[in-house]
């Protein structure tokens, strides 16, 4: 989605853009995690969602809790980085993304 096409605030939650994938890649047309193509490391993701909901409510059916970073070393020199978790709709068994070391961040290292 476009931000440009976002005409209203959400009740609950924002629209988050700039973020960056790494270890897979984002299937825009289907909305779910692919595997990455040969040479690229990072995606741009598109326009994302993000509702904030209690753990015990949270009911995950076919999508990966993805750690957002703040950089692609994962964490800084005191070992904080992780900001949250992504719920990010997979057709492929979890454990194929954990072992690919998926994960969002706020900035490329670039």
């Amino acid at each position: 989605e476009d931000a440009s096409l976002v005409t209203t605030r959400l009740l609950d939650g924002t629209y988050v853009e700039g973020l960056y994938l790494e270890g897979a890649r984002w299937d825009v047309k289907g909305g779910f995690l692919a595997r990455q193509r040969p040479k690229e490391l990072i995606q741009l993701m598109p326009l994302i969602e993000v509702v904030p909901v209690e753990a015990n409510r949270l009911k995950l059916r076919d999508e990966l809790p993805t750690p957002v970073y703040i950089t692609q070393l994962r964490r800084n020199a005191m070992g904080v980085g992780l900001v949250f978790e992504a719920n990010l709709s997979t057709k492929e068994h979890a454990s194929l993304w954990v072992l690919q070391g998926v994960g969002l961040m706020l900035n490329d290292d670039s």
